[in-house]
């Protein structure tokens, strides 16, 4: 599988590392010569000092990194919208911003809010709409701890079901003394059919930069070329 053009990052849920994937993604293309774009169609919680743009350009250095619409409540875009009484921007019009950015950048990385089925605006549009709008592929980021299987697996089966491309899977954060059940589950989801792309440090973002740029290509050493 050749590496596309442009790549949807999703989670099996929040918190799971999206954002520290989409910058380690981000770091290990850059490394590779590759110019890189990122592009978040939402971004919730700016009033917690939450951006996952800027968190991504601190730790993956010299990218495009840019929000389609920024809320000020720590929830789903919807909800957030509708306490700031902001309008959302219909998921064509962000397809229509990462194809321009895909026509200056080797990549394009759009890392959605939440799980893949959030609604992004107010026609019920979600992340998978936006990924088939843009014949994108997806990378599903995962939890390592119990339950994970089967959320990693309703996620795919969602993704197959809209005849969606996945290049595979990603743990978001691997724990620096892993107990069974994460190797378990590392065991069963590296048996999937789909790739399994590697697994990030949980201490990931708390490397310096620099550190972070160079170690990212042998975290994700299952991402094709």
């Amino acid at each position: 599988m050749n590496l596309p053009g442009i790549i949807m990052i999703t989670g099996t849920d929040t918190g799971v590392g999206k954002t520290i994937t989409t910058a380690a993604l981000a770091a290990a293309l850059h490394e590779q010569g590759r110019s890189v774009a990122v592009y978040k169609p939402c971004q919730s919680g700016a009033a917690v000092g939450d951006s996952d743009t800027a968190e991504i350009i601190r730790l993956a250095g010299d990218v495009t990194a840019e929000t389609g619409v920024v809320l000020q409540e720590p929830l789903a875009p919807v909800a957030a919208a509708a306490i700031d009484k902001t309008p959302l921007p219909r998921v064509a019009a962000h397809a229509g911003r990462v194809r321009e950015l895909a026509a200056s950048h080797d990549h394009v990385l759009v890392e959605g809010a939440g799980g893949l089925l959030v609604e992004l605006d107010s026609d019920g549009c979600t992340l998978a709409d936006l990924g088939s709008l843009l014949a994108a592929a997806f990378v599903v980021v995962a939890r390592p701890d119990l339950g994970t299987l089967n959320h990693t697996a309703l996620t795919l089966e969602a993704l197959q079901t809209r005849d969606l491309q996945v290049l595979g899977v990603v743990l978001g954060s691997w724990p620096g003394n892993p107990g069974v059940v994460h190797h378990t589950n590392r065991q069963v989801l590296g048996s999937l059919r789909v790739r399994f792309l590697g697994a990030l440090p949980g201490h990931a973002s708390e490397l310096s930069p620099p550190a972070f740029r160079t170690e990212a290509a042998a975290w994700l050493n299952g991402l094709p070329a």
